[in-house]
C-alpha cells in the first residue's frame, strides 16, 4: 500500500497536465489526502500490508520494491508530506502557468516520496533524479533573478554528483557479489577493505555534491534564491536529505572504508559550518542569506555521520543515526517555513534586500511572528525542534569520549559549537533589519497587508511540527528504537 503514498501526486501530477479539473484544485486535494494518509501511516507503519515489492528485471535483478525499511524511511515519509501539502499552498503560481505550476510541485513531492521509500537501490536512486528533472524546469522557467544562470549551474552540478554517485552504486553492488539491488540482500552481504575504499569515496563525493557539501555547494543558494518558494521548500527540505538518507542506509557495506575518509570529511563539514557560516553573515538579501544558512547546517548532520564513522557501527553509538535523523527532518521543517515566508515578503513588500526592509513587525505582526519562530528554530533555541536534534548531534560526538585525549571528531564538535553563535549573528540581525525599527516605503502598514487565513495554515502546520518535535523529541525518536537489521562487522567477517 505504500505505492499510494507515490501514486497520488503522480497520479493528479498527470491529470493536471492533461487538464482536468482546476489545477490548483486538483493539487491541494491530492497534498491533503497524502498528509492525512502519510500521518496516519505513523499508527501502523510496521504492518506487512505496506510493503510492495515485484521485479522489473531479471539480470540484474532489480524490483520495485517499496515499504518502510525502519523508522529512519517512516521520520523521512512525515517530512515529505508535511513539506509537499505546504508548498502545493504556498506561493503564488504565475497567470497562465498553472498546469507547469502545480504538476512540477506534485512531481518532485513524488520523486521524494519514492526515494525515502524504496527497499532497492535502484529505485532510490532513479525517484531521486525524477525529482530532479520538474526542479530544473521550475527554476528555469518560473524562477526569479538570475534564474537561467541559476537553473544551469544546479543542473550541472547534480548531473555530476548523481553520475558520480551512480558509478559508487554500481561498484558497490558488483563489489557486494548480490544477486539483487534490494537494500536487505545487499546489507546481508560483505565487501572487501579495499573496495570498501574506493567505493566510500564514490558515494561521500557523489551524494556530497547532491547534499552541498565543501567545496561544492556553491550552486545552493543561486538556486533557492531564484527558485519558485514552493521548490525551494521541496528542494531544501526534502530532496536535500537524501544524501544524507542514503550514507546512513549504505553505511553498514562500507564502514571500514569510510575510516579512510574521516579525516577529510571532518575538514569538509568544519568548512561547511565556520566558513558558509561566515559567508552568510556577509549576505545583504534575505533569500541569500537563507541557502547559505541550508548549507552550513548540513554541516551538522555530517558531523553525526562523522561520529558513527568514528564508532566503527550503530552499536556503538546508539544516538548518531537518530541525532541525524531528528536534525534532518527539523532542518527540513525549519527552512521549509522560512522559504515560504520570505516569499511573503517579496510579494508584499516587492523586495528581500534587507537594506530596504525594515519596521514590518507593525505592519505585519502574525508574519513577523511566524519568522521569528522559524528563525529562533534555526538557531536552536530550546523548545524547538532544531534544539532537541543539535544536542543529540553534540552528545553524538562525546558518545565514546573516554576522558583521554580528545579525539579528532570531538575536536569537530568542540569548533562547530562556534556554528551556533554564527547562526545567531545573522538570522538576529536579519530579523532585526526585516521587522524591527521605522517603518520604510516598501513595509509601511498602507502598502503591506498580514497574512491571510489561507496562508496561515500552511505556516502554522510547520509551526506546529517544530513545537511538538522541540517539546517531544520522543515523538520521532521512538520510530527510531528499531534493532539494525545490517550484519556486524564480526558477522560479516565470518562470511
Amino acid at each position: 500500500m505504500s505505492i499510494i503514498l507515490i501514486l497520488i501526486p503522480l497520479i493528479a501530477a498527470f491529470a493536471i497536465m492533461a487538464g482536468v479539473g482546476r489545477a490548483k484544485s486538483v493539487a491541494t486535494l491530492a497534498a491533503a489526502a497524502n498528509l492525512l494518509l502519510g500521518l496516519g501511516v505513523v499508527f501502523c507503519w510496521k504492518a506487512p500490508i505496506w510493503d510492495i515489492s515485484f521485479e522489473v528485471l531479471s539480470k540484474p535483478s532489480i524490483h520495485l520494491a517499496l515499504g518502510f525499511y525502519d523508522g529512519m524511511s517512516l521520520v523521512m515519509v512525515i517530512l515529505s508530506v508535511l513539506v509537499l501539502f505546504t508548498a502545493v499552498m504556498s506561493g503564488r503560481c504565475p497567470e497562465g502557468r498553472e498546469r507547469l505550476w502545480y504538476s512540477s510541485i506534485l512531481l518532485i513531492g513524488a520523486g521524494g516520496l519514492g526515494a525515502f521509500l524504496s527497499t532497492d537501490l535502484f529505485f532510490f536512486y532513479a525517484f531521486h533524479e525524477l525529482a530532479l528533472i520538474p526542479t530544473f524546469l521550475m527554476i528555469g522557467i518560473l524562477g526569479s533573478g538570475e534564474r537561467k544562470e541559476a537553473a544551469w549551474k544546479i543542473t550541472i552540478y547534480l548531473a555530476l554528483g548523481s553520475i558520480i554517485l551512480l558509478a559508487g552504486l554500481v561498484w558497490l553492488v558488483s563489489a557486494s557479489g548480490s544477486e539483487t539491488w534490494l537494500f536487505k540482500d545487499l546489507l546481508a552481504s560483505s565487501i572487501s577493505a579495499d573496495a570498501q575504499s574506493g567505493i566510500a569515496a564514490f558515494l561521500i563525493v557523489g551524494f556530497g555534491i547532491l547534499i552541498s557539501l565543501f567545496p561544492f555547494h556553491s550552486w545552493a543558494a543561486p538556486a533557492y534564491a531564484s527558485a519558485p518558494a514552493p521548490v525551494a521548500m521541496l528542494h531544501a527540505g526534502v530532496l536535500k536529505k537524501f544524501g544524507l538518507y542514503g550514507l546512513m542506509r549504505l553505511y553498514p557495506m562500507v564502514s571500514t572504508g569510510m575510516q579512510d575518509w574521516l579525516g577529510w570529511l571532518i575538514v569538509l563539514l568544519l568548512c561547511n559550518i565556520l566558513w558558509v557560516g561566515f559567508v552568510t553573515i556577509n549576505q545583504k538579501r534575505l533569500d541569500m542569506m537563507l541557502g547559505n544558512s541550508s548549507v552550513m547546517h548540513m554541516g551538522y548532520i555530517f558531523l553525526a555521520f562523522a561520529a558513527l564513522i568514528e564508532a566503527g557501527s550503530f552499536e556503538a553509538n546508539p544516538i548518531a543515526k537518530p541525532a541525524a535523523v531528528v536534525l534532518m527532518f527539523a532542518h527540513g521543517i525549519s527552512i521549509a517555513l522560512l522559504f515560504m515566508l520570505t516569499d511573503t515578503i517579496r510579494r508584499k513588500t516587492g523586495t528581500v534586500e534587507l537594506a530596504e526592509l525594515g519596521g514590518l513587525a507593525k505592519a505585519a505582526p502574525r508574519l513577523a511572528f511566524l519568522f521569528g519562530l522559524a528563525g529562533m528554530a534555526s538557531i536552536g533555541l530550546p523548545g524547538l525542534a532544531n534544539f532537541s536534534g543539535e544536542v543529540l548531534v553534540f552528545l553524538s560526538g562525546f558518545e565514546n569520549y573516554k576522558g583521554e585525549a580528545l579525539g579528532c571528531v570531538q575536536v569537530a564538535t568542540i569548533l562547530a559549537l562556534w556554528g551556533v553563535v554564527i547562526s545567531a549573528v545573522y538570522m538576529l540581525r536579519a530579523y532585526r533589519q526585516t521587522f524591527q525599527g521605522p517603518a520604510v516605503d516598501h513595509t509601511d502598514s498602507g502598502h503591506v497587508k498580514d497574512f491571510g487565513p489561507y496562508c496561515q495554515i500552511p505556516a502554522g502546520i510547520l509551526a506546529i511540527a517544530l513545537l511538538v518535535v522541540g517539546i517531544f523529541p520522543n515523538s520521532l525518536l521512538q520510530f527510531m528504537e528499531e534493532p539494525e537489521t545490517a550484519p556486524t562487522e564480526i558477522e560479516q567477517a565470518s562470511n
